[in-house]
């Protein structure tokens, strides 16, 4: 049973307009430019990501994972958008509201990737500054979290910096690139201060 469900699952999800990016559902016509991004930012996402499938960047794999985001969106368990650079439409990275909890915890989870090309230029941070609002308004979830290995400072700071506060650290939280890592665990609540 869910509590506080807010959206007509029927419709598609909006557009999320930020500083600079759009955040739209990905599109099985994103395919090939998706699969070039994350290939050719391969060497800089494995340190980061579970690993990758041998047919990851194939067109039949991305069609189950279109397939498996509309059905995490229709059972609002998760709701999954690519990064488009505003001023040409060009895809920067992804991002993901996932294992959205109903009820007395009303939180979701936030991950997200970046391509090799577009580190570092504020998109990410635009990003995620933009989908806040949406989870807290749209969802009316309470609670985001975030987890990230200690090691990657770049997602230190850009949690720290859109107001995500360190709440821990879990010791073997996820399996990434083949291995139990450990992460440090981070959580923005709906009633904190904006950034």
């Amino acid at each position: 049973m869910a509590f506080f469900r807010t959206i007509n699952f029927t419709e598609l999800l909006p557009s999320i307009e930020g500083d600079g990016v759009l955040l739209r559902t990905p599109q099985m016509t994103d395919f090939e430019e998706w699969a070039a991004l994350r290939e050719q930012s391969r060497d800089f996402l494995t340190p980061w990501e579970p690993t990758w499938p041998d047919d990851d960047l194939t067109r039949s794999s991305f069609r189950r994972r279109i397939k498996r985001y509309v059905e995490d969106l229709r059972a609002d368990q998760g709701y999954a958008f690519l990064i488009l650079r505003y001023s040409d439409g060009a895809l920067v990275g992804g991002l993901t509201l996932a294992n959205i909890r109903r009820g007395v915890a009303q939180a979701g989870s936030v991950g997200y990737w970046m391509g090799l090309p577009f580190v570092r230029h504020g998109y990410m941070t635009a990003a995620l500054r933009a989908v806040v609002p949406f989870a807290f308004a749209t969802l009316r979830l309470h609670r985001l979290e975030a987890a990230c290995i200690p090691s990657n400072a770049g997602s230190v700071r850009l949690l720290e910096k859109t107001g995500f506060l360190r709440e821990g650290y879990a010791r073997e939280y996820l399996c990434i690139n083949g291995i139990w890592q450990d992460h440090l665990l981070y959580a923005r609540l709906k009633d904190a201060p904006p950034v």
